[in-house]
């Protein structure tokens, strides 16, 4: 396995998706823009999703229930291509095999884990909001959702995806982010507003016992996220179940900041 930038690899495939064939060199679409440092090593173990495909993913519902995980409508690889589209990767990576953990390392899903969350009633404290918008503006960003319909006022809600863990810590992010820093002080001043704001983090692997920001990378985000903090925006971390054919939310960690 290589790297040649952060949206691309290339990977020697066991066996074609498409034709069955053995073998082969193939670049993949790498959705998720951070280092994944100690995931994306040559050697490793990965799955790749075909292009051409859309695969379901799975949500599992919330303790004490014990029943099976509920199929929605939430897709583990993103969203199909629009027809047309002019990518040239017919693969996405979707899964790393780190030492017989998988790690989803597709960037896309945990929005669609928190949407489908939001749907079934896994985080009981947002009940209380009717009507749930994707992609919304609000200040110099989009926010991944905004929650109304409550006699409490609107909620802003921001998702970031986490794939490192080290000594069953958590660490986000990765790779600097100018832009994680942006959304972390916008929901601060949506606070200011009177807004209800919230940070969910979603590590996509089930190792992890808390979360933490990654001082050592990002100094600047971790500092902005205690002083959002300080400010009234809320913090969670959930970790995920991930198997083959589908991944879940699991159970909520504590944010050591």
């Amino acid at each position: 396995m290589s790297r040649p930038n952060r949206f691309l690899a290339t990977v020697r495939l066991d066996t074609h998706l498409e034709t069955g064939e053995v073998g082969g060199v193939v670049a993949v679409h790498v959705a998720d823009p951070g280092r994944l440092e100690e995931l994306l090593v040559p050697g490793r173990l990965v799955y790749l999703a075909s292009a051409r495909t859309k695969s379901l993913g799975g949500f599992e519902a919330p303790a004490p229930d014990p029943v099976a995980p509920r199929p929605t409508a939430a897709g583990r690889h993103g969203p199909r291509e629009p027809h047309g589209s002019r990518r040239k990767t017919s693969y996405d990576l979707a899964l790393v095999d780190h030492e017989g953990l998988l790690v989803s390392v597709d960037s896309r899903v945990p929005n669609d884990l928190v949407f489908a969350g939001l749907q079934v009633g896994f985080f009981p404290d947002l009940a209380l909001y009717s009507e749930v918008r994707r992609e919304c503006a609000y200040g110099e960003s989009r926010m991944d959702f905004r929650l109304s319909g409550s006699a409490a006022g609107d909620c802003l809600l921001e998702v970031k995806s986490v794939t490192l863990v080290r000594g069953g810590r958590a660490l986000f992010p990765d790779a600097p982010t100018a832009r994680g820093l942006r959304h972390v002080r916008e929901l601060a001043r949506a606070v200011a507003q009177g807004l209800r704001a919230i940070v969910v983090f979603v590590i996509q692997r089930d190792d992890a016992e808390s979360l933490s920001p990654n001082d050592e990378t990002d100094p600047a985000f971790g500092a902005g996220l205690r002083e959002a903090v300080r400010s009234g925006v809320e913090v969670r971390a959930y970790t995920c179940r991930v198997a083959l054919d589908r991944i879940c939310l699991h159970r909520e960690v504590p944010v050591l900041l």
